[in-house]
Parts: structure tokens; C-alpha cells; sequence
């Protein structure tokens, strides 16, 4: 696979969506990116609240943009946050530092997107990222 399809993606978002109703979650919006930052599916599901896009899309986009799972940005963010803070600002503040954007990575380890869930507490909401994109026969990378 050398490319994240939207076919891949929708079965990480539904696998992910039945992880969150098996567990009695919040409601969650998700956010699947390609390796480029692009959107490939969001979902919104009823009752979020409005920013929550945003941070869904955020903890994606921080584990793209520094390579690693937004919980190791989150970690790192605990140690070093000048650096952190330094990245976020050189994002524009597009990066939300906390567990719930995972890396999708294909058995090779070959980076093909990211995953970011916002709308329960963040440890669910990468419980739920990770059994997506398992669902779908990836390597999920939480960090």
C-alpha cells in the first residue's frame, strides 16, 4: 500500500465510531489525514461540542508534523515545552499536544496519515483512534 485510500480511511473512522459506541463514549469528532495534511474523512457526531473539530484535526496534525504520536508530544510537552510551544507557534497553533492523534502506519512502518479524536477524555479518544486504524490492518503509532 503506498497510499492511505479513502476507502481505508472510512473503515478506520467507522471501526472507530463502533469502538466509541462500545464503550459508551462522549460524542466524537474524527479526523483522518493523509501524509500530506489533507482531510480524507471527518465525521462530527451529534451532541460535539465546537471546537472539537479543531482538536481533533490538531492532535492529527501534530503527530504528522513532528513524526511521532501526539502522546509523545504530549510527554515532550511535559519536558521540554519551550520546544513545544516553539513547534506550535511555527504551526500557527494548529498542534494540540495530547494523547488522541495517532500515526497510521502500514506493516512496513511506512507513514500513510494520522488519526486525531477529540470529544471524550483523551485516553479514549486514543483507544479509539488505535482499534481503527487496527480494524483496517495498520500499525497504529500513538507515541
Amino acid at each position: 500500500m503506498t497510499d492511505l485510500t479513502l476507502a481505508t480511511a472510512q473503515k478506520i473512522l467507522d471501526a472507530a465510531l463502533a469502538k466509541a459506541a462500545e464503550m459508551k463514549l462522549k460524542p466524537l469528532v474524527i479526523t483522518v489525514l493523509d501524509t500530506r495534511g489533507c482531510v480524507k474523512v471527518l465525521v462530527n457526531q451529534d451532541g460535539t461540542s465546537l471546537k472539537r473539530g479543531e482538536i481533533a484535526h490538531g492532535k492529527a496534525y501534530g503527530a504528522l508534523a513532528l513524526g511521532i504520536g501526539s502522546r509523545a508530544i504530549f510527554k515532550r510537552a511535559q519536558e521540554q515545552a519551550y520546544f513545544v510551544s516553539a513547534v506550535n507557534e511555527l504551526a500557527q497553533g494548529a498542534l494540540v499536544p495530547v494523547p488522541g492523534g495517532v500515526l497510521i502506519k502500514d506493516a512496513s512502518g511506512k507513514l500513510l496519515g494520522a488519526v486525531g479524536i477529540s470529544g471524550d477524555t483523551s485516553d479514549n479518544d486514543e483507544i479509539c483512534a488505535v482499534a481503527g486504524i487496527t480494524a483496517a490492518g495498520l500499525k497504529a503509532d500513538a507515541g
